[in-house]
């Protein structure tokens, strides 16, 4: 692994740290991060094809090693604008059903400009989303269903994180998106 892609790595071990798992974003994450079964994969490509290829390995992955409980996946220099990797999401959600994994794996999407549908630009809420890099997250189903299972109000998970970020705001957030860059001192 390269000095570039472990920084790109620290940047988002230190999102899902400080942003997610601190303020229970995802409340499975914490268990999955302390068991160390979740692997950050860095994809350097531009070329759309490249990245989706990347993307299919990565599936391939989580088809055999069992030790991978879930995977994010970072583009670190594609997608900047985030049509662009709405574009793409749309493309790895038809290539997942088209190359048999509906129903095995399912795909989160976290950018650093999202923005929710219908929503604001500057709504506190798109932080659930916002991250240093375009990232896909590869989630087992059954992992979800077990999860989900033992969970209770799984339901109310998503409001509960919008009147979060909204009573964070704006700055809170914005320095805590800004300190996962500093921490891996590259940007």
């Amino acid at each position: 692994m390269n000095d570039k892609t472990q920084l790109y790595i620290t940047a988002t071990q230190t999102w899902l740290t400080s942003v997610i798992i601190a303020h229970n974003i995802c409340p499975f994450a914490k268990r999955e991060q302390e068991r160390g079964s979740i692997r950050f994969s860095v994809d350097q490509d531009i070329d759309i094809e490249t990245c989706l290829m990347t993307f299919m390995q990565e599936c391939e992955r989580l088809d055999t090693d069992t030790d991978i409980e879930t995977t994010l996946l970072i583009y670190a220099t594609a997608f900047k604008l985030f049509d662009d990797f709405l574009d793409f999401l749309e493309i790895a959600e038809t290539l997942l059903y088209e190359q048999g994994y509906e129903g095995v794996y399912q795909l989160a999407s976290f950018h650093p400009d999202y923005c929710f549908e219908g929503a604001k630009l500057d709504d506190p809420a798109n932080y659930t989303n916002r991250s240093p890099y375009p990232m896909l997250h590869l989630l087992r189903e059954t992992s979800i269903d077990r999860a989900v299972s033992n969970y209770p109000d799984v339901e109310n998970i998503p409001q509960r994180n919008i009147e979060l970020m909204r009573t964070l705001g704006m700055t809170k957030l914005q320095s805590l998106l800004a300190a996962c860059y500093s921490s891996s001192t590259y940007s």
